[in-house]
């Protein structure tokens, strides 16, 4: 016998692929490089299809949204799995200490920047915050991992941080990836020194001169706030 959660994904999707759109779905699978199939629904009107449903149906049980969010992640077109970040937006401060395995699950599952970026800075972001306990174990796990989506999330979950902004820890994880190759992380090590540079530019400012980074990620850093006076 189905689940409630089962029998609410259910319907989510039928909701979903009742407005398919393949002359839609074609440029937007070839902006994502063909990673993952589209029903063809674009963000403002999956927003709204999204909220219609809540409307029609209420959201679901708190301890039904883990479940509901995995299935809607097991769905081959991309649209479910940003639907699902919706769920998680609204779980995301009622969320139980033991979730953050479920989040770290999602971000190595049909990983991509754009499912990625989300659960690390807001998904892991809030968790943290809101349970520190985990910052010795996770992030630490994370930055050493052989998956990249994991070190790009130890390099990007304090984006919004700002004043709350662990530098040490921030500094110490660009140093430890800064030689990859790997595009990703190049780009999110500048994406997260320029975000902090809004906080402090003189720290991200000596940090980018005292070590050597790719052009790439010395680009993103210093984008708003240069090299200094000199």
């Amino acid at each position: 016998m189905a689940t409630e959660a089962e029998r609410y994904a259910s319907d989510l999707a039928a909701w979903f692929r009742r407005h398919e759109d393949r002359g839609t779905a074609i440029p937007m699978e070839n902006y994502m490089r063909g990673q993952y199939p589209f029903l063809g629904i674009k963000t403002p009107e999956r927003t709204r299809l999204t909220k219609a449903f809540w409307a029609e149906r209420g959201y679901p049980a708190d301890e039904d949204v883990l479940e509901i969010v995995n299935r809607l992640w097991a769905l081959p077109e991309r649209e479910f799995q940003n639907v699902a970040m919706a769920f998680l937006e609204r779980y995301k401060k009622k969320a139980k200490i033991g979730d953050i395995e479920a989040f770290e699950n999602l971000i190595t599952t049909k990983s991509w920047w754009d499912t990625v970026d989300y659960l690390a800075a807001h998904t892991m972001g809030t968790h943290l915050t809101r349970f520190p306990e985990l910052l010795s174990e996770y992030p630490e796990r994370w930055i050493r991992s052989d998956n990249m989506w994991l070190r790009r999330t130890a390099i990007l979950y304090q984006l919004g941080y700002k004043g709350r902004t662990d530098a040490d820890r921030l500094f110490a994880y660009v140093l430890r990836c800064k030689d990859e190759s790997e595009f990703f992380i190049r780009k999110a090590i500048g994406w997260a020194l320029r975000e902090y540079a809004k906080t402090d530019s003189e720290a991200v400012r000596r940090f980018v001169a005292s070590n050597k980074l790719s052009p790439l990620s010395v680009r993103e850093a210093l984008k708003h706030i240069g090299k200094g006076t000199g």
